[in-house]
């Protein structure tokens, strides 16, 4: 069965396991709808400005390690996508602000459907999460699913 409903879905990951949940829902609505996935990962350049490093790569190297990591949770998505049956699985690695390359990708794609989660990583990270969500959904002009990760604390 296929729907003319959703023909383009991000979900959004920061590869964590508390974005599992909101993976897990994109995919089963790419499933039933016959969608393209676009897995994207958004590696945050705009909190490199704020952190003083030296001069000698530090800079280039987080980046390396953040896109490496990047590529990591969208493969992860793919291969679960694959698993499941979604034919069309894309990987995305961009840079930027999160919530604005969001918006900004599903705008460019033609995306009728953005999943994410509402919890990031841990501390800040989880706040940061929730505040990409919270952009998102007020910025976007097409659905936002934003799903819970599970966690009660």
């Amino acid at each position: 069965m296929t729907s003319e409903f959703y023909r383009n879905i991000v979900i959004a990951t920061d590869g964590s396991e508390n974005t599992q949940r909101a993976i897990s829902y994109g995919i089963e609505i790419a499933k039933l709808s016959g969608a393209t996935v676009h897995a994207l990962y958004v590696v945050d350049t705009s909190s490199f400005s704020s952190i003083p490093m030296s001069s000698d790569g530090g800079w280039e190297a987080m980046f390396e390690i953040l896109k490496k990591e990047g590529q990591s949770a969208v493969s992860a998505v793919k291969q679960q996508g694959k698993a499941a049956g979604v034919e069309d699985i894309r990987e995305i690695v961009w840079e930027g602000n999160p919530s604005a390359a969001i918006l900004e990708f599903a705008e460019k794609n033609n995306v009728d459907l953005i999943v994410l989660g509402t919890l990031g990583k841990t501390g800040l990270d989880r706040f940061l999460m929730g505040s990409v969500a919270e952009k998102v959904v007020r910025s976007s002009t097409v659905p936002v699913m934003v799903v819970r990760s599970g966690e009660t604390s």
